[in-house]
């Protein structure tokens, strides 16, 4: 049988024995055992519509990176940067582990080719580079990241990294600590403040283009093209936090935010993420308000064509704006009985 096919047939299942599960559980079940925590909100009026333990403290993985991409986007507001500032990586840049497009020593890319790393890649090695390009160092970065999560209210976060892996010494106590409740939080500012969607919805896209062989960066996030409306926003994964997601979606004009932390298998952590959902739809009041950028929102876009970009210290490989190849084949959209495609 077709993956596909067996893919919605699982989130419909999921969604149909939600309710009788969660009568009998102490834990949260998925298909393929127990989460630590998830939650659902609306994205517009931050109302929680599922908790699903979504106080619990763990490691976010790779999904810190929301708030690095919130920061950068912060600092080309205030006219620090523009998405064409040029940023030279530096040794420890190029020495990063993990998930990479593998910077070199001395190469140069403009702030915005960075951001899609960030955000498609997951790149720790652009994560950190955007950091010491914002703020002069990771560690003056890292405050910032702390001080504006405590700005946002998103009490039980503690940042230690700009890029999510675990620290050295794999102490949990020395990693990037938070909730599903305040990665949502963290969510719905990106989604109202921020153009963060138009970097998580791409799929595919070319780093390094004037490379004899470009980085092919491919996004994490699986549930693109193939849930309603999803198009965002962040996967992670490490052996501590296990599998870690925050999606959005949007449907008749309305959009919600889900997060699952600590799965420890990547298909059951993605048809929770779908399932909710669909649940968090199903439980929006009938007079809920249409999503719609904050009063006053600025997109880094717009405040970067305000401010002059600075001259390049040396030539910048940058990568055009790019759709999914031509001959990549449409993911189909999962649907469920009564439910309308956007």
């Amino acid at each position: 049988m077709n993956f596909r096919v067996i893919f919605a047939f699982l989130v419909a299942s999921c969604v149909a024995l939600a309710p009788l599960c969660a009568a009998k559980r102490k834990t949260v079940p998925t298909a393929g055992g127990p989460i630590k925590g998830a939650i659902v909100m609306d994205a517009q009026t931050g109302k929680v519509l599922i908790d699903e333990n979504a106080d619990i403290v763990s490691p976010p993985a790779s999904v810190t990176k929301l708030m690095t991409f919130l920061i950068v986007q912060d600092r080309i507001r205030e006219g620090k940067l523009t998405l064409q500032t040029p940023v030279t990586a530096d040794a420890a840049d190029s020495k990063m582990g993990g998930t990479q497009v593998w910077l070199k020593e001395g190469e140069t890319f403009p702030v915005e080719e960075l951001l899609y790393a960030l955000m498609i890649q997951s790149a720790n090695d652009a994560a950190t580079a955007l950091a010491h390009a914002a703020a002069g160092s990771r560690e003056a970065f890292v405050q910032m990241m702390n001080a504006r999560a405590k700005q946002l209210g998103m009490i039980n976060t503690t940042f230690r990294s700009p890029h999510g892996l675990p620290p050295s010494d794999r102490k949990l106590s020395d990693s990037d600590l938070t909730s599903p409740h305040d990665l949502a939080i963290l969510s719905r500012e990106l989604l109202r403040t921020t153009d963060i969607l138009k970097y998580t919805s791409v799929k595919e896209r070319p780093f390094r283009t004037n490379a004899l062989k470009p980085v092919i960066m491919r996004n994490h996030n699986h549930l693109l093209g193939k849930v309603n409306g999803l198009d965002g926003l962040k996967t992670g994964f490490t052996n501590s936090a296990e599998f870690c997601i925050a999606v959005t979606a949007q449907r008749n004009g309305h959009r919600i935010i889900a997060v699952v932390m600590g799965v420890p298998d990547r298909v059951a952590r993605d048809l929770r993420a779908a399932e909710l959902i669909e649940r968090g739809f199903s439980a929006l009041p009938a007079d809920a308000p249409a999503f719609a950028p904050a009063a006053g929102a600025r997109t880094a876009e717009a405040a970067a064509s305000s401010h002059a970009a600075p001259i390049a210290a040396s030539p910048i490989s940058a990568a055009p704006a790019t759709t999914p190849a031509s001959n990549e084949s449409a993911e189909p959209t999962i649907t469920f009985p009564g439910t309308k495609k956007k």
